[in-house]
């Protein structure tokens, strides 16, 4: 993979496959998601931008980290391919929490 590094506060995830999202079984049923459901909501972070500048001209730290699984808001992201791997960039601001 060229090394794809995010600008600003946004965050390049690469979405988690159907089995780790436990939307299919070990024995390989796919389970249908919701009506209206395009993409998928959780991922894998994979590199951080360095973060946001407030009023002063200061940097604000990210708060989610490279390797984290998260939670973000369907529409959010803008998809990029990298090779033949499919990525997002997201702002961290439509990041909504951190799978533990």
């Amino acid at each position: 993979m060229a090394k794809t590094i995010p600008l600003h506060n946004n965050v390049l995830i690469e979405p988690l496959s159907d089995e780790e999202r436990g939307t299919k079984t070990k024995s390989g049923i796919l389970i249908p998601e919701t009506v209206g459901k395009e993409k998928p909501d959780q991922g894998k972070i994979v590199e951080v931008g360095p973060g946001k500048r407030d009023a002063n001209g200061k940097i604000v730290p990210m708060s989610v980290k490279k390797g984290q699984r998260v939670v973000f808001a369907k529409y959010g992201p803008d998809e990029i391919k990298v090779g033949d791997k499919k990525y997002y960039i997201i702002s961290e601001d439509n990041i909504l929490a951190i799978i533990e």
